[in-house]
């Protein structure tokens, strides 16, 4: 792509003015793509089929923003986590209000249904994790899985897929974790918005990254706030914690230096999980 005054742009990041071009297809890479050859630069696509770099065909590796390798399918993770929220979303349809019961977000609370008490603080902590692929009402489930296909389809390419699906984790994790500390502790919580959420606010550090218009994304972001904020039923506090955990992450993950990346990069999500491990012990103790 090139502008109007004739500057190329990278073919796989358009917001990149480059110089360079690869030497076998010509294509304009930025220096984020460009990889060494033999003579000369080439595209991520020329090396990933081994065109006369004088290397196999892995041996340069492109690398995404993130560091992560650049993949055929850069949607891999994606699907697959829009894959399971279908599949549960399938079993409740089966199963009702049982399994939802079983998987749900709760602090601590008496169920009737499943006759004992139940919640994280009861020692079920893998609610966390279950309530953020669990979907009751179609509209909801609809909603986070244009969510996860749009915004992901964004972020994944970005990242790459282990660093993408650690925001992921990390991501719907603490939105979860915020709920619980801070909701009712019989207040239900439930569905993929935390990550959602989690991808929006990587989406703003990219575009910030890339030196993009940041206009749209503070729209965009300011707008799903409002939502947030003034929607009944909306647990806020899954979405506001899935925000601020996915920008933090992103940024460790995009802005460390090539000199220990992965050491800074994987600490920085070390240190998120036992933030969120440490809130979880301390309001466990506050409610038992």
């Amino acid at each position: 792509m090139d502008t109007q005054s004739g500057t190329p742009h990278c073919y796989r990041h358009p917001g990149t003015e480059t110089g360079i071009r690869c030497t076998r297809c010509e294509k304009p890479i930025c220096p984020e793509c460009m990889i060494s050859a033999s003579v000369g630069f080439q595209c991520p696509d020329c090396v990933r089929t081994g065109s006369g770099t004088g290397h196999a065909a892995d041996a340069n590796q492109a690398r995404t923003l993130a560091g992560g390798r650049v993949r055929a399918d850069d949607r891999l993770v994606t699907k697959i986590l829009i894959g399971t929220c279908v599949l549960v979303y399938g079993l409740v349809l089966v199963l009702g209000d049982r399994l939802v019961d079983e998987l749900v977000l709760i602090g601590y609370a008496y169920n009737p249904l499943l006759g004992e008490v139940v919640g994280v603080a009861d020692g079920e902590w893998y609610r966390l994790l279950t309530s953020t692929v669990l979907h009751q009402e179609p509209w909801h489930i609809l909603f986070n899985l244009i969510g996860l296909w749009v915004i992901g389809g964004i972020v994944e390419p970005e990242l790459g897929r282990s660093r993408y699906a650690l925001l992921c984790l990390v991501s719907g994790l603490s939105g979860s974790v915020l709920a619980y500390a801070v909701a009712a502790p019989n207040q239900p919580s439930l569905g993929a918005s935390g990550i959602v959420y989690g991808l929006i606010g990587a989406w703003a550090v990219l575009a910030r990254r890339r030196r993009h218009d940041m206009r749209p994304v503070a729209l965009f972001v300011a707008l799903s706030l409002v939502m947030t904020f003034t929607r009944p039923g909306i647990s806020w506090e899954a979405h506001v914690g899935g925000l601020v955990a996915g920008a933090l992450l992103t940024f460790a993950l995009v802005q460390a230096p090539r000199v220990r990346r992965e050491l800074i990069q994987y600490g920085a999500c070390g240190l998120l999980l036992l933030i969120d491990v440490g809130v979880v012990l301390a309001r466990t103790a506050a409610l038992t």
